[in-house]
């Protein structure tokens, strides 16, 4: 009989700081991976696909996209709630979780926060229900962590506006309905509403990934493409307006790179407790056990962070700089965890039919999407120093 393992989590008995709403969310989404992902998700990583127009609707019927926005079907669920959600979703894999968060916390959100009224009736219901597809055109080829140099341009023709320039690494832009592309204009950044059969309008499939293969990344060309006066988001003004777009998503990466830590570490316990070498399971080892007891101690300083994080987010006081502390802290210590798993199971390790690799190099993305650790090194400093050292 193998020996009872406890799941980290539970060693400082984090269930009790949730509310049973909170629970009952997170046990939704837990069973939707249980039965929708984890059976297929190996194969969609291994082949670079992922049937995300079905997923979609899925997770609208079940309220998980734009979840924590009101209004327009939105759930208006808390930010804790929406971090849990992420954090399941993310145990499942990084790339559901990034498409739940591009829909969500970027596409969604910046209509929602700054867009007209004409814009949040068309778009936001049907984004919510999943039968449109959102993306969020910010980074460019040359400028992915500096977006004050972006050089796609929108000026000014009659009453309509004319973009010209080009996105790259965007999820889910080879399969999007409408983007929330930003340019540079004569009076600074602005963002468009942009449906994605505009002419002018193309995308391309980003191929040969080694990392968040079951995730749909695109580039977009803007040639010429022609928009009403009524495609700018009328509430967006300058470069704060994407930025704010950030940190809403960051907030959902700090919840859900625990998620795939967490799906590493209980996939190594299990198997530590189950192989045999030298006439004893591996946990029985001490230096097994020194890895398991100081990841499951990263692992829960991380939730703590998060939580006391979703809290502040839900009292209206969550600064940016604040994201920035748990993106740094949690993605870092999550793919440390995914690395020390991988040397639990050995040469399994590297084997698809666990899932610890894909979740290794998924978190090497997340590591760097929306905002380097470097970014966030020096977000933290600025606050710190009051000292600007980005350039």
């Amino acid at each position: 009989m193998s020996p009872r393992t406890s799941a980290p989590l539970e060693l400082l008995d984090l269930d009790s700081t949730l509310s049973e709403e909170e629970r009952q969310i997170r046990a939704v989404v837990r069973q939707l991976m249980d039965e929708r992902v984890r059976p297929h998700v190996a194969g969609w990583y291994e082949q670079g696909q992922l049937p995300a127009r079905e997923l979609a609707r899925e997770f609208g019927k079940l309220g998980l996209l734009g979840m924590h926005l009101t209004g327009y079907g939105c759930a208006g669920a808390s930010a804790v709630a929406y971090g849990l959600a992420c954090l399941e979703l993310e145990a499942g894999d990084s790339g559901i979780r990034s498409l739940v968060s591009v829909q969500g916390s970027l596409a969604m959100y910046a209509i929602w926060r700054f867009g007209s009224e004409e814009q949040k009736q068309r778009w936001l219901p049907a984004m919510a229900a999943g039968e449109a597809i959102g993306c969020f055109g910010l980074t460019e080829p040359d400028h992915g962590s500096d977006p004050a140099s972006m050089a796609t341009r929108a000026r000014r023709d009659g009453d309509d506006w004319v973009l010209d320039g080009g996105k790259m690494w965007i999820t889910n832009a080879p399969i999007a309905d409408v983007g929330v592309v930003w340019a540079r204009t004569e009076d600074g950044v602005r963002g468009f509403v942009v449906p994605m059969d505009t002419p002018g309008v193309s995308t391309q499939e980003i191929r040969h990934k080694m990392s968040l293969r079951a995730s749909l990344t695109g580039e977009i060309v803007l040639d010429g493409v022609r928009l009403p006066a009524a495609a700018q988001l009328p509430e967006a003004v300058g470069l704060k307006a994407p930025l704010s777009c950030l940190t809403e998503a960051r907030h959902g990466i700090v919840w859900g790179a625990l998620g795939a830590a967490r799906d590493c570490l209980e996939t190594a316990l299990t198997y530590a407790v189950t192989r045999t070498q030298f006439g004893r399971p591996l946990a029985g080892f001490q230096l097994t056990q020194a890895k398991l007891a100081d990841m499951t101690v990263e692992l829960q300083k991380g939730y703590l962070l998060a939580l006391h994080l979703g809290r502040l987010a839900d009292a209206g006081r969550l600064r940016p700089e604040q994201v920035s502390v748990g993106k740094l802290n949690n993605v870092r210590e999550a793919l440390e965890i995914a690395r020390q798993c991988r040397t639990i199971l050995g040469a399994n390790g590297i084997s698809g039919e666990y899932p610890v690799m894909r979740h290794a190099n998924n978190l090497e993305s997340v590591l760097t999407y929306e905002g380097t650790s470097e970014i966030h090194q020096l977000v933290i400093g600025q606050r710190l120093t009051g000292l600007n050292a980005f350039a």
